[in-house]
């Protein structure tokens, strides 16, 4: 991998020869040693150890928040129906921004000290049906003048007490839930039980991530397909068609001073751009009033002005904190059946790992790197129980795909996304207008993600061997009845009665979210050992700032299931320089180190 890299001899780090900013094209999957090397790796324009200059940062970090967007502001917006707030836009524009917040803090504690890849953390689908089968219950649905939006007043305090109520049951939930997940990864059982998951376990687990979420994609673009399209197309034509196309840009060099030069922008920014101009011309469409403005009209969610009222109530400032809502409560069956959302949110997780791995050309992440992301995402869901998001965390897949995308996998970008992330949480105003995003426009985005990471779990069949009728009919029997069976539940709830209410529920939840070298265990096994001991694998997920090679090094600590084995380079030791195509140093690089 050709990567460019800021270095003492070449002060404009992006500028290649021809004078053109480089979007690194190197080696298409070769093999070294027999192994395969991961193409994705080879058509990067920056990988995971890579550096890209502060401005690119901003814009990519912008560009992954934008991609969260949708999924982190429909977690409080589906939540709000049964937390009786359908009626208070500014109480849904508080849960937004608590959202916002708690998940730029889990996004740093995962890239710092979690699985160490360039994931974002935010809201879980995983947690939605438990939730919302707990606010179904007859002690929690929603009085009758709730539902009235002339009877509602949001000031008073019976109102308040009737949602906040609701909201911390969620929170003790979530808490005591996250305690499970914090144990099975701190203690190594999640790592123990990848002995048994190999590829044909990972790629269904991966494709079904995204091939359920078709019918809430399909049912925001369809608010206006033509917008959808729209931002489909421009999408597609920017990240497939124009990605070789540079584009003059000016820049500053401390040789040459202010100059132009030419930049992939549609390769970097595809996300970004795609959805600016969907969003430039919902405005222009809904200014001229080409748009319907009856609220009951077909594409009238497409207008810019539909969610206006949300903008103008909320404050320039607040900052959220533990214990906003008050005190948590606690129930035994809002704990199983959010204790059932954990296992779905770390099976997808995992597979989120690995994707994520081999899209920014990454080794596979060791077992103990596993071990820690798991239970930095269980310390994130006790956190974000205790501000009160009335949600957990999870590794967004919606970024992943992006990462295919953009071909950008460094991490410092998440890092960034990170920040941007607290900012929206802390300037609500600002938070509130990045919600204002047409809902056709997220839907389009949407049905791009859901559809590269659909790829992406397939492709980890490549490890399998698919002249086996056996890991055919595996694979295929999971995919179909993965669909079929939540989609059964789904829509009878009422045949799953076992006389307990919160067996009922928790099995509800888990209906609706060969040879080893046949199954491809032997070929994934074989490659996961050698990542525990190469050294771009322990630059990758071995912990910063020196942890375990410089500072804690205790013979005692090895034994910890997640601590790092000893001789991990951290964070502060990175050498940027770039690799080649076999995996060595140029001896021409420069060592840069931070």
């Amino acid at each position: 991998m050709n990567s460019a890299i800021p270095t003492c001899e070449n002060p404009n780090p992006l500028q290649r020869g021809d004078g053109v900013l480089s979007s690194h094209e190197g080696d298409k999957g070769r093999k070294k040693d027999g192994q395969l090397k991961s193409p994705s790796s080879s058509h990067l324009a920056y990988g995971i150890l890579d550096i890209p200059p502060w401005y690119l940062c901003i814009f990519l970090g912008i560009q992954h928040f934008l991609t969260a967007l949708g999924g982190l502001v429909a977690v409080p917006l589906i939540l709000a129906k049964g937390l009786c707030l359908q009626h208070d836009p500014l109480t849904q524009s508080y849960l937004i921004s608590t959202i916002f917040f708690v998940s730029g803090i889990c996004t740093l504690l995962q890239v710092f000290l979690g699985i160490r890849l360039p994931i974002l953390q935010g809201g879980t689908f995983a947690f939605l049906g438990p939730s919302l089968a707990m606010l179904s219950l007859p002690t929690w649905t929603c009085p009758t003048w709730t539902l009235n939006a002339s009877q509602v007043n949001t000031s008073s305090p019976e109102f308040t007490e009737e949602w906040q109520k609701r909201i911390r049951e969620l929170q003790g939930a979530v808490m005591v839930a996250s305690c499970v997940q914090m144990l099975v990864g701190f203690s190594g059982l999640i790592g123990f039980l990848m002995r048994f998951i190999g590829p044909l376990t990972i790629a269904p687990t991966i494709s079904l991530v995204a091939l359920p979420l078709f019918d809430s994609a399909g049912d925001d673009a369809g608010i206006h397909w033509g917008i959808a399209a729209t931002t489909i197309f421009l999408i597609v034509l920017f990240s497939q068609y124009l990605k070789n196309i540079a584009v003059p840009v000016p820049v500053y060099g401390r040789e040459k001073k202010c100059h132009t030069s030419k930049f992939h922008l549609f390769q970097v920014f595809p996300v970004l751009l795609g959805l600016c101009i969907s969003w430039l011309l919902c405005f222009v469409l809904t200014i001229t009033e080409a748009l319907p403005s009856a609220p009951t009209a077909y594409g009238y969610l497409a207008r810019t002005d539909t969610k206006g009222n949300v903008l103008s109530q909320a404050p320039w400032f607040r900052f959220p904190y533990p214990g906003q809502w008050g005190l948590p409560t606690i129930s035994l069956a809002g704990v199983f059946g959010i204790i059932a959302g954990v296992i779905s949110s770390m099976v997808e997780s995992i597979g989120d790992y690995y994707a994520c791995a081999r899209l920014v050309g990454a080794p596979p992440p060791p077992k103990r790197a596993i071990n820690r992301g798991i239970g930095i995402e269980g310390l994130g869901c006790l956190l974000a129980g205790a501000w009160g998001t009335g949600n957990g965390t999870t590794s967004y897949s919606e970024n992943v795909g992006a990462l295919g995308i953009t071909k950008v996998g460094s991490r410092i970008v998440i890092v960034v996304a990170g920040c941007v992330l607290l900012l929206m949480g802390i300037f609500g105003k600002i938070g509130a207008a990045f919600a204002t995003i047409p809902t056709p426009v997220i839907g389009g985005m949407f049905l791009v993600m859901f559809g590269v990471i659909t790829a992406v779990g397939i492709s980890n069949l490549q490890y399998v061997d698919l002249n086996s009728s056996r890991n055919l009919f595996i694979f295929g029997f999971s995919i179909f009845c993965g669909l079929a069976i939540p989609n059964w539940v789904n829509k009878n709830p009422e045949r799953l009665h076992t006389g307990i209410t919160q067996l009922d529920q928790v099995i509800q939840v888990l209906l609706t979210t060969g040879s080893l070298e046949e199954r491809g265990l032997l070929a994934w096994n074989q490659v996961q050992e050698e990542s525990e001991e190469t050294t771009k694998a322990l630059e990758v997920y071995g912990l910063p700032w020196g942890i375990g090679t410089r500072f804690c090094t205790s013979s005692c600590a090895q034994y910890l299931p997640f601590w790092p084995r000893e001789g991990a380079v951290g964070v502060s030791q990175l050498s940027l320089w770039p690799w080649d195509s076999s995996g060595e140093r140029p001896p021409s690089a420069t060592d840069t180190r931070m």
